[in-house]
């Protein structure tokens, strides 16, 4: 069993920065694949990046490549989500999310943990 906690979420101007982190539970959780999600309202939670337990892997959707990176500290059970350049397009929920496989997805039923999700706007 792991549990998400994340946060960092915020209300930010375009072209800032915001610095999300994703705390997990469990003694496994540098064995898991780890991915960042978001769903804006009325719309269907979409990918956002995700990296394998070694950060050797990681991928991203063509929305936020070049903006936002995606890595994680095994030693400290953290992941983070470094979003520069953000857009109002990024106005969203964002969500951890944990797989218990090496394999990286970007499709939201392959992953088995889920935080509760941290807001983040941002304004125009």
């Amino acid at each position: 069993q792991v549990q998400l906690v994340e946060s960092g979420g915020g209300l930010v101007q375009t072209g800032g920065s915001l610095r999300l982190s994703c705390a997990a539970s469990g003694r496994t959780f540098s064995r898991y694949t780890m991915g960042w999600f978001r769903q804006a309202p009325g719309k269907e939670r979409e990918f956002v990046a995700a990296i394998i337990w070694t950060s050797s892997l990681k991928q991203y959707a063509d929305s936020v490549k070049g903006r936002f990176t995606i890595s994680r500290d095994n030693t400290k059970n953290t992941l983070y989500l470094q979003m520069n350049s953000l857009k109002p397009e990024d106005t969203a929920v964002y969500y951890c999310a944990a797989r218990q496989t090496v394999v990286l997805s970007t499709t939201a039923p392959d992953y088995d943990y889920w935080g509760q999700g941290t807001q983040v706007t941002v304004s125009s």
